[in-house]
């Protein structure tokens, strides 16, 4: 017994003191104020905090009690909240002493934590409390436009610093008024330690060429609805917004973004109005209304209100709900969709704060709806399209970023993988756990590079992964494998640019043995130094061997090839890889040749005949472009996949039988010789067939020439577990046609679902490797 006192509370018969640290997403989600009100409710003394990326409680009580609140921390979490690990232990100090409540502490500094245990959480869209608040004329946030609780608002935005706490955020700069710091101080409140709290006293506010405040708002409004563009403010950077329903405005936007054909996103007020335009499955309702709110990709309705310039050449509209109380505001007013865009000129990274924005954006918008919330880091709109009774993600940024992923081999040491080139990511690994990088864009100039490099730092110092190992990839000329390479490193591992992409689909997979991968991609450089995209692979994690691919075909001009799929076409028709099948037909070369200009097809035939600045390249993405332009759909191409997204369009749902198609051997491998299928395309289009029957049987005849090639593979001892990857598997019609086939021959077969399949995935891949391989030695 201690003199002079009580008992001590550990002595006390059947009461005991635990300390429990909870990892993961545990910050950010309101998860304080839940273990709060369960403690409490449970009549348990002690304590809770921030601590690094840790949420650490130290409580007293009943044992049934402080085993009941382990318990219900994990299963009645809140819904943001995503733990990692729960850990109980004996108390070390001092247990709180009965009847002393229980509180929340001030969150500790705790640099010397795990590294890599630290979560961002995402940013996430406004809560149906929020916006019953946003829309009550006698609340006091009515028509505020930074309206946010715990349950949502900007998170990855906004944090400056971890553990995070209004002063580590943008925030810090907002003294909270008597009303909001009460709410921020209640632990029976929701706005409890809502980092973002504010309202019109003492929170951020509009502003308009020197308007502020609700005037601004109506300012920004008469412009759009006047036919304008705006530039607005958004969570991850400026936004171009402008009417969807009216053509002449969006035909302004794309002239001025340099926009000529990739397809707008467009902001509905709810569900009900997304469903006016787009036809949305289960999967896509449920990713339309979750708290991300991404980019839904999804069928267009015929006759729907929206103009018609919104996504040319496609049959596809990407719808999204509002996310953030301004965009809630802004249509409600209008009452009509809107194009809200990345706020950047085609290629150039997206502006985050007001001069940048006036400065990169003149000439594009018509005025700029600011505001005073600083944005401390970029973050595009995620876009994802549903496929079947699951949804692939197209571009992982706001709202999924910078959530992390596992990976099944622990890397020993902490990465940074660099991503790619095109549709550009980076990732931070130590442990079991990838964090991917928000979205970056094509990593093709300075700007990018220099957007990439303010994330990179910004996550490096969140996450507190110190890397000390670079993974890239192969190819020496992609901005990022420069990165990688100026980098202080006690190792460098580089990559192969299809192994990336089948390690990512097996490592969101769990996958650690041995499977087969088929990569689909525009281009990616191979070991053997040609470029590669058609890709059957034996792989695990550490390693790959090539057990099959497509014909390979001259890119006459390189990047202007891919830039022209008209000329990929004339590349296939004059040099195709000779496999020991029939040529095409002379006729029928000519029978397209004719409809191009003189001067390029002599030139051109003169570059293949001569092998000069012709790289011959394996890829299926440029046969898709082949296709396309053969059969009239697309010769120019001003977005990366456009050809394919026209080829696709074009199959619509039509069903038919493959166009012909052949194996044959060459170098041990099993090659797809696709002359036999063009020839069949020129012949039957020559004779009148009509275009979408012969797409669809382009895309039949991809599917079965897969299905070939693996059972040939698995025939030869290849494992029964097909990984499918690379950005063509973001056709839908293509992704299903194949996977009914192989699932048909009793094969499993995996898709990524979190990780983008396009080289948005690339940098998970590379540092799922880097950890296999370190684990190696």
């Amino acid at each position: 017994m201690a003199s002079g006192g009580a008992a001590p509370a550990a002595e006390e018969p059947g009461r005991v003191a635990r300390a429990i640290t909870v990892s993961g997403r545990v910050q950010g989600v309101g998860f304080r104020p839940f273990v709060h009100r369960l403690a409490t409710q449970l009549g348990l003394d002690g304590w809770v905090l921030n601590a690094g990326g840790r949420v650490e409680l130290s409580v007293a009580g009943p044992s049934p009690a402080v085993q009941a609140l382990a318990e219900r921390l994990r299963t009645e979490a809140p819904p943001l909240a995503d733990i990692r690990s729960l850990a109980v232990a004996e108390s070390s100090g001092p247990p709180p002493p009965p009847g002393s409540g229980f509180t929340v502490r001030a969150s500790a500094r705790t640099p010397g934590g795990r590294p890599g245990a630290c979560e961002i959480p995402p940013d996430v869209a406004t809560c149906e409390a929020c916006l019953r608040e946003l829309f009550d004329p006698a609340d006091r946030r009515y028509r505020y436009p930074f309206v946010n609780c715990t349950d949502c608002g900007p998170r990855a935005t906004v944090i400056a610093d971890l553990p995070y706490d209004r002063e580590r955020t943008v925030m810090r700069c907002f003294p909270l008024c008597a009303a909001c710091a009460a709410e921020y101080a209640d632990p029976g409140d929701r706005r409890f330690h809502a980092e973002p709290v504010a309202c019109p006293g003492c929170g951020p506010r509009l502003g308009w060429a020197g308007l502020t405040g609700e005037p601004a708002l109506r300012a920004a409004e008469s412009v759009i609805a006047g036919g304008g563009i705006v530039a607005v403010k958004g969570l991850g950077g400026f936004q171009l917004v402008c009417d969807a329903t009216d053509g002449r405005a969006v035909d302004r936007l794309r002239a001025r973004k340099q926009r000529p054909a990739k397809p707008f996103a467009v902001m509905t007020s709810d569900l009900a109005a997304a469903r006016h335009l787009a036809r949305l499955s289960p999967a896509g309702r449920t990713a339309l209304t979750s708290p991300s709110a991404p980019v839904v990709l999804a069928p267009a309705l015929r006759g729907a209100r929206i103009a018609r310039a919104v996504h040319p050449g496609t049959d596809r509209i990407g719808v999204f709900l509002p996310t953030t109380p301004l965009h809630h505001l802004l249509l409600r007013d209008l009452g009509r969709p809107l194009v809200v865009t990345s706020g950047n000129r085609s290629g150039e990274p997206i502006a985050i704060d007001e001069p940048s924005a006036r400065e990169s954006l003149a000439g594009v918008a018509d005025g700029f709806l600011v505001h005073d919330r600083p944005v401390r880091a970029r973050y595009d709109d995620s876009v994802v399209r549903p496929a079947g009774r699951t949804v692939l993600t197209v571009r992982r940024a706001r709202g999924l970023a910078p959530a992390p992923l596992a990976i099944p081999v622990a890397a020993s040491r902490p990465v940074v993988a660099a991503g790619a080139q095109l549709k550009h990511t980076f990732a931070l690994a130590e442990g079991f756990r990838a964090v991917l990088g928000p979205h970056t864009g094509d990593l093709e100039d300075a700007l990018t590079l220099e957007a990439f490099e303010a994330a990179h730092a910004d996550l490096v110092r969140l996450t507190g992964i110190e890397p000390r190992v670079v993974a890239h990839d192969l190819h020496p000329g992609y901005l990022s494998t420069q990165w990688a390479r100026t980098r202080p490193a006690e190792r460098r591992i580089a990559v192969q640019h299809h192994h990336a992409h089948v390690a990512a689909c097996a490592a969101e997979h769990g996958l650690e043995h041995p499977f087969l991968g088929v990569a689909y991609d525009g281009l990616g450089l191979g070991d053997d130094g040609t470029l590669w995209g058609g890709e059957i692979l034996v792989a695990d994690l550490t390693r790959y061997r090539r057990v099959g691919r497509f014909a390979t075909a001259p890119l006459p001009g390189g990047a202007a090839a891919v830039r022209r799929p008209a000329r990929t076409a004339l590349g296939y028709l004059y040099g195709a890889e000779a496999l020991g099948g029939p040529g095409i037909p002379p006729a029928l070369v000519e029978s397209f040749v004719r409809r191009l200009p003189q001067e390029e097809t002599r030139v051109v035939r003169t570059m293949v005949e001569r092998g000069v600045n012709c790289p011959r390249a394996s890829s299926a993405g440029r046969l898709f472009d082949a296709a396309a332009a053969l059969l009239r759909l697309c010769d120019d191409a001003t977005y990366e996949g456009q050809a394919a997204v026209a080829l696709e369009t074009a199959a619509g749902n039509e069903r038919t039988e493959a166009l012909p198609w052949r194996l044959a051997r060459a170098g041990g491998l099993w090659v797809y010789d696709p002359v036999s299928s063009l020839t069949a395309l020129l012949d039957r289009a020559a004779a009148g067939e009509r275009t979408g029957t012969l797409a669809a049987a382009f895309h039949r005849t991809l599917a079965e020439v897969t299905s070939g090639l693996v059972r040939r593979a698995v025939a030869a001892g290849a494992p029964s577990t097909v990984c499918l990857s690379g950005g063509c598997f973001q056709n839908g019609r293509l992704l299903a046609e194949t996977r009914s086939l192989l699932e048909s021959q009793g094969l499993q077969v995996l898709v990524g679902s979190a990780v983008p399949v396009n080289d948005g995935g690339i940098s998970y891949g590379q540092a799922a490797v880097a950890a296999a391989r370190l684990k190696e030695g």
